[in-house]
């Protein structure tokens, strides 16, 4: 009997120990290594001052150009979208409040007056008001130059009123020919005030003593915080009834016998615009359209305004910004020792 043979199984041999990798080899440094890298950064630092100089070039060619803009926004204001020669109704805005530094300014609105009464295709001006009043002072002077253009070149000046003619507005529209206005305007406040405030009482309840130090004895007129005399109430009264006056004979002098005057008419009273038609103040109803279709026979529009635009209030920021500047940078300065 044959016994079975098993095949013999091989077993594993042993895993040779890793041998360790061999050390890398250090070149030495090729000679001339220093003078490379040397040209690297100079390179690199010329590349970067090419760079730094175009950069300063483009800064300074993009001041140049806005100041150029600058330039030409504050001296260009435009010119009328029509021909000199052709017939048109010319229009001058009396927008919000009337005063100095204001688009309804004296020196806004007398030049645009100007440049309406130049043009020889203006049949006629129209003041388009809506104005709650303002300053006399400014008021005065736009009402003077208004009456010395009517007379010089001899055009028609009318005033539409549309929401409110008040006080100093009615001040300047005291100057047209004619006014028009819509039946719920508000027309009128023929009057002057002054304003302010006072805490004198609510410092003795407080105890706060008012340290108030002048030369002159009405120079603390007017101080919130200083007690009022008499006399200086007096004064400033009169002050008020000049100036009211004033007003009155420019209302008076304008409107001449349409004028209904009642007690209640130079008081500082405002009425509807129907209400105004029926004292005098104004003469009937009508609005922009119609004025120039109608009575001054030229349907097309050109308006005249002048408009701070958006450069000039840039412009007047950044004055603001580098006198400010200018100012602190004086205070940091000590004197020399």
């Amino acid at each position: 009997m044959t016994e079975p043979v098993f095949p013999e199984t091989n077993s594993p041999e042993p895993t040779p120990p890793p041998t360790a990798a061999p050390a890398p080899v250090v070149k030495a440094a090729e000679p001339g290594w220093e003078r490379a890298t040397m040209e690297k950064l100079l390179f690199a630092t010329l590349e970067e001052q090419k760079t730094a100089r175009r950069w300063r070039a483009f800064v300074r060619l993009a001041w140049l150009a806005f100041f150029i803009f600058l330039i030409w926004t504050l001296t260009y204001r435009g010119t009328p979208a029509t021909d000199k020669a052709t017939p048109h109704t010319a229009v001058i805005e009396i927008e919000g409040e009337i005063g100095p530094k204001q688009e309804a300014s004296a020196e806004f609105i007398v030049a645009a007056a100007k440049a309406a009464f130049e043009d020889a295709g203006a049949q006629g001006v129209v003041l388009l008001i809506n104005s709650p009043g303002g300053s006399p002072v400014q008021a005065g002077i736009i009402n003077d130059e208004l009456k010395r253009l009517k007379a010089k070149y001899k055009k028609p000046l009318y005033a539409v009123v549309e929401e409110s003619c008040a006080s100093a507005a009615y001040y300047i529209a005291a100057s047209a020919d004619r006014i028009f206005v819509d039946k719920a305007s508000i027309v009128g406040s023929i009057g002057v005030l002054m304003e302010g405030f006072g805490f004198v009482g609510l410092m003795d309840k407080l105890g706060i003593e008012r340290r108030l130090m002048t030369a002159g004895e009405n120079k603390g007129f007017l101080d919130p915080f200083s007690p009022q005399t008499e006399k200086q109430k007096a004064h400033a009264q009169e002050m008020l009834n000049l100036v009211h006056r004033q007003f009155i004979d420019v209302v008076r002098t304008g409107r001449g016998k349409r004028l209904k005057e009642t007690p209640e008419l130079f008081s500082g009273l405002f009425w509807t615009g129907q209400q105004a038609v029926e004292l005098g103040l104004a003469d009937q109803l009508g609005n922009l359209d119609y004025v120039a279709r109608e009575v001054i026979k030229a349907e097309e529009l050109v308006d005249y305004t002048r408009r701070e635009n958006v450069a000039e209030r840039l412009a007047k920021k950044f004055g603001a910004a580098v006198g400010d500047g200018a100012v602190k940078a004086l205070k940091a300065v000590q004197p020399l020792r």
